[in-house]
């Protein structure tokens, strides 16, 4: 078969998979905390005939990472709203195990618990469920995580970062599991809490649109080269068969 077809296959491959994102990311262009999701494509070099010293070059089917762009943040000026500043996540205890989000919608539980939009205990630096009191008034929140209540600190919101290169799998729209260990943070001045702000999605959804359709003509355009490839090698196999 003409090393051109194979070609133009790894290029559909990896066509597909981007489209799958676009869409994904289009999807969750409302999703409060949602990092869109992004592809890097790397070239490999073949050699499609042992006996031959030809290289060809195919595209792989690409690495997801996630777009680090911070999305707009919208005032609410809920006590229990709060939004990352930097590149950091909070932490949520899950029936999948810890996972992290940037949606920081949460609510109090009618026992004092700080839970998630979905019900999740939120978690503080040591990955301890965080309690507050009920009876105590509304928390106040500092840019360290530090929550007060009477003017007593009752508790602190965990923040961390994580190694998302490592590897991650998407939790519940806007979470993650990182496969690399995430990390408490730290005295970093550079990440903290904003309270009664929470972020909205990153997704540029006019640049998505606009991939996606640049993707679709790419597609198209493959589909019809490798229609005109495969024309053209089964003429020559006629031609060449009706020449013996």
């Amino acid at each position: 078969m003409q090393s051109g077809i194979y070609v133009g296959l790894s290029s559909q491959m990896a066509l597909e998979k981007r489209l799958d994102t676009i869409a994904d990311n289009i999807a969750n262009m409302n999703t409060v905390g949602f990092r869109a999701t992004e592809v890097k494509f790397d070239q490999l070099i073949s050699n499609i005939d042992n006996n031959l010293n030809a290289k060809v070059s195919f595209v792989s089917q690409g690495n997801d990472f996630l777009s680090t762009r911070t999305g707009e943040l919208q005032q609410t000026n809920n006590p229990l709203d709060f939004a990352v500043k930097g590149d950091g996540w909070f932490a949520i205890d899950t029936p999948g195990g810890q996972a992290l989000t940037r949606d920081g919608r949460f609510t109090m539980s009618e026992t004092g618990q700080l839970l998630s939009t979905r019900g999740y205990p939120v978690l503080d630096s040591g990955g301890a469920p965080i309690q507050l009191n009920r009876t105590a008034g509304e928390p106040s929140v500092g840019t360290d995580g530090r929550i007060f209540q009477n003017g007593q600190v009752v508790g602190q919101i965990g923040l961390f970062t994580a190694d998302v290169s490592k590897g991650y799998l998407r939790y519940d729209n806007s979470g993650i599991i990182p496969t690399a260990a995430p990390q408490p943070v730290v005295d970093n001045s550079e990440i903290g809490v904003l309270q009664g702000f929470t972020e909205q999605s990153n997704v540029n959804a006019i640049g998505e649109m606009t991939q996606m359709i640049q993707v679709n003509r790419a597609f198209e355009s493959i589909s019809n080269l490798l229609s005109s490839s495969e024309n053209s090698f089964t003429d020559a196999i006629k031609t060449l068969g009706g020449s013996q």
